[in-house]
């Protein structure tokens, strides 16, 4: 069995998020990159399956060299090997269109994605590398499990879970519950060593026409100062809250 994980690099959660002076791109200085937290889920998922199911595990990512750290440390992980589209990834369109292109070629039983990013948060990818490839999918995943061809998801819906049996190949997209956050993988010093002599590929893009492209970006507004209002001023309070919260 081969399974194909997406994994993409994103800024750590504690970054400082700035934009340059013009405001027309993502302001890279100083920023420490991660692999983004669904995707540790599936990738996972996908190490537990290399050991159930005698599985080979690849990464795929879509990025300049730039992301060649967040990609070792997926190998260090315990993935085979990676494969790396030497592109910066702009919109979800090319960015999935890249991955399916691998993804066919290659001839993997099972593509895993992480839900949606955590910087553009679009999740559009994983549904789009299933259109791509013409495989079913199914998104919000919290389990799966394999017997032979058929895998068997759960996933989230309103109001509860609902479980369904596919057959591969198949594309899903993780989440949170997928595995438990205690069943996540720290790399020891052995896999980190090994993921060096790892094979990472990289690929050059097709060339796939990209239909969207940011024209600027807007930091979020500092918040307001906070006005305390003593318990006992009940009509001071009422005042701030209709005249200047307007929400009364």
């Amino acid at each position: 069995m081969k399974i194909l994980v997406c994994i993409s690099s994103v800024p750590d959660t504690t970054s400082k998020i700035n934009f340059t002076a013009d405001q027309s791109a993502f302001d890279k200085t100083g920023i420490q990159w991660v692999i983004n937290p669904l995707d540790e889920f599936v990738l996972t998922k996908a190490i537990q399956l290399q050991a159930s199911a005698g599985a080979t595990v690849t990464v795929i990512n879509v990025g300049t060299s730039e992301t060649e750290p967040v990609i070792r440390k997926a190998l260090a992980i315990g993935a085979n090997d990676a494969v790396r589209i030497n592109i910066e990834p702009k919109d979800s369109y090319t960015t999935a269109k890249e991955i399916a292109e691998v993804a066919k070629a290659g001839g993997y039983d099972l593509v895993l994605c992480g839900r949606e990013s955590i910087d553009y948060n679009g999740g559009a990818v994983p549904a789009m590398v299933a259109e791509f490839l013409g495989q079913s999918f199914v998104n919000a995943a919290v389990g799966l499990t394999l017997e032979g061809n058929i895998a068997t998801v759960a996933r989230e819906i309103d109001g509860g879970k609902e479980t369904i049996k596919v057959q591969l190949p198949l594309v899903v997209a993780g989440q949170k519950g997928l595995v438990d956050e205690k069943e996540l993988i720290i790399p020891n010093m052995r896999g980190i060593m090994g993921a060096r002599t790892k094979p990472l590929e990289v690929k050059e893009a097709t060339g796939a026409v990209q239909g969207v492209s940011s024209v600027s970006f807007q930091s979020v507004p500092p918040r307001a100062a906070v006005k305390l209002v003593s318990p006992d001023n009940l009509d001071e309070l009422v005042r701030l809250l209709h005249e200047e919260a307007k929400v009364i």
